[in-house]
This record gives structure tokens, C-alpha cells and sequence, in this order.
């Protein structure tokens, strides 16, 4: 046996017999701590009792920007519910702020840049994404793909 092959053999087996790294579970609890696009401080365990729609979007997503007002209808209509939107791009908050002036909501907004996702929060893999959190503060529901009040519904259920 040749001596290359002495050494790759042995390396070869601990590398299989190492556990594979798998990426932290989210929390079932997760926090959240964020400053709005109007200053005021967002705190997700300030809102317990109330369910809680945490949407991640951005300005270019057109599924987003269709969802925004059924999220804010559902918000205005229900006293247990809130809503953070999360704007989850790299654009300047200048800009953030010119488009929702186009398209204003009735829940605070906040910029979570692409390089700093919360960290309680699993990163986006498409938008829009939502996170329902429970009256607790319990992850509810995590849902991909646009949003619609039949969804947030069958989630939070009646008024």
C-alpha cells in the first residue's frame, strides 16, 4: 500500500464518522428586537398575549406588495393581533420610506438587511415569508409564498 494511501484511508474515516454540522433549529420561542423605520423600538416579547404576524418582504417582490393591505386590514380588524414587517433588503431606508409612503401600512416596518437576518428568525428563502407567533409567543405557523386572509385566518381564527 502506497504511503498516500496510508494517510487518505484513516482521514477518510474519521471525516465519515464526524457528526455532520446541522444548522440550528429556530426557536420555538423566538425573540425579536428591532428598531422601526420611525424610531420606535419593536420587541416581540413585548406582545405577548396578542398574536403576532412577523412578514418578511421587500419593495421588488410584487406578491408582497399585494399582500400588504390584506395584512393590514387583518391588523385593523383584530384587536389581538399585530404585525412587524420586516423589509429584507439592502436598499438605503430612504427608499424603503419613499415606497411605503406609495403603499403605506398600518403596522410598523423595520429594515433587516440581507447580511444581518434576525437571529432568532430562520433566513428567508423566498418572499414573502411569515412567521405567525401565538399569544405566548410560540411559533404558530411559518408560511412561504403570499399571504391572504383565509391563511392568516385558519391560523388565528375569528375576531
Amino acid at each position: 500500500m502506497s504511503p498516500l494511501r496510508l494517510l487518505c484511508t484513516p482521514f477518510a474515516l474519521l471525516c465519515l464518522l464526524l457528526p455532520m454540522a446541522a444548522p440550528a433549529a429556530m426557536p420555538t420561542h423566538p425573540q425579536l428586537r428591532v428598531t422601526t423605520l420611525d424610531g420606535q423600538d419593536f420587541d416581540l416579547a413585548a406582545q405577548r398575549g396578542n398574536w403576532v404576524i412577523v412578514n418578511f418582504w421587500a419593495t421588488w417582490c410584487a406578491p408582497c406588495i399585494e399582500e400588504m393591505p390584506d395584512i393590514s386590514h387583518f391588523v385593523a380588524s383584530r384587536k389581538n393581533v399585530r404585525a412587524i414587517g420586516l423589509a429584507y433588503q439592502d436598499n438605503d431606508v430612504a427608499e424603503i420610506k419613499a415606497f411605503l409612503r406609495k403603499h403605506p401600512v398600518d403596522y410598523p416596518i423595520a429594515k433587516v438587511g440581507l447580511d444581518h437576518p434576525p437571529a432568532d428568525f430562520e433566513e428567508p428563502r423566498g418572499l414573502p415569508t411569515t412567521w405567525v407567533i401565538d399569544p405566548a409567543g410560540k411559533v404558530a405557523a411559518h408560511i412561504v409564498g403570499p399571504l391572504t386572509p383565509a391563511k392568516l385566518a385558519a391560523v388565528i381564527g375569528g375576531k
